[in-house]
């Protein structure tokens, strides 16, 4: 979609419409949800992630940004007495597993979901999101948090929340691994599919990674196969690096 500035008809500037919202009641427009008209209750049917898609679709969205937390906000009133009441991102759910529905009504819509790497493990992780990447054929992202909540790391089995720089190590780490297994696991011809040759991989090209890191020591294959002709943009949350990337 383009618009042109005032008074200018050689020049054009492209704008990109993105929706925000969140696998629950309340994102960041708490009390709307006791609104006649607003749906947001019905967050935990597939049918209004799917009516959601076709919407967005329709009206030219180019992608939907879905946010998500770990944790709940108890530190008010040392509870969560008002986080319940007024369902301040309580209860939510799990953002991944409404992408494969939205994307099988949708054509061009693309999808940002939001995951904390700080609790999950690169090996099963990279799964996930070539999985998606396959079933959303290329239109899945990655908006890369460590987390912000200490009753997540509590919940985890930690004391507290790591100082923000540790976090940040560890997620440094964690791409690392994850870019292993996307990009040096397989190669791009090592899917064969040949029915005549009793063929479907050629082992010679598939390639178990061996990473040995302070936070992580991960040996073995990439289980998912790449799926090629893919621009993937992942948002990198850094201190020190904001960059697009191309995984294979």
């Amino acid at each position: 979609m383009c618009c042109r500035r005032a008074g200018d008809n050689m020049s054009q500037k492209q704008i990109l419409l993105n929706a925000f919202n969140m696998n629950c009641v309340g994102h960041i427009h708490h009390g709307m949800w006791t609104h006649p008209d607003d749906r947001s209750v019905d967050f935990n049917s597939l049918t209004y992630w799917l009516d959601l898609a076709r919407l967005l679709e329709r009206g030219l969205f180019d992608g939907l940004f879905i946010a998500d937390i770990l944790g709940v906000y108890d530190v008010y009133q040392q509870g969560i007495g008002l986080t319940a009441s007024e369902s301040i991102q309580l209860p939510v759910n799990d953002p991944l597993m409404l992408i494969s529905g939205m994307a099988s009504v949708t054509q061009h819509l693309g999808f940002g979901v939001t995951a904390n790497l700080s609790y999950e493990a690169p090996y099963p992780f990279a799964r996930r999101f070539s999985t998606l990447d396959h079933l959303t054929q290329g239109r899945i992202g990655w908006n890369i948090v460590t987390g912000y909540l200490d009753s997540a790391a509590r919940a985890m089995g930690q004391r507290q929340l790591q100082d923000h720089d540790r976090r940040y190590d560890q997620a440094d780490e964690f791409l690392d691994v994850a870019y292993q297994l996307w990009e040096g696991s397989w190669q791009d011809d090592a899917l064969q599919a040949y029915k005549a040759k009793r063929l479907y991989a050629d082992a010679s090209k598939i390639h178990a990674i061996n990473h040995q890191g302070e936070f992580y020591q991960v040996q073995g294959y990439h289980l998912t196969a790449p799926h090629h002709n893919v621009l993937c943009c992942f948002r990198r949350v850094h201190r020190r690096v904001a960059s697009n990337c191309t995984p294979r």
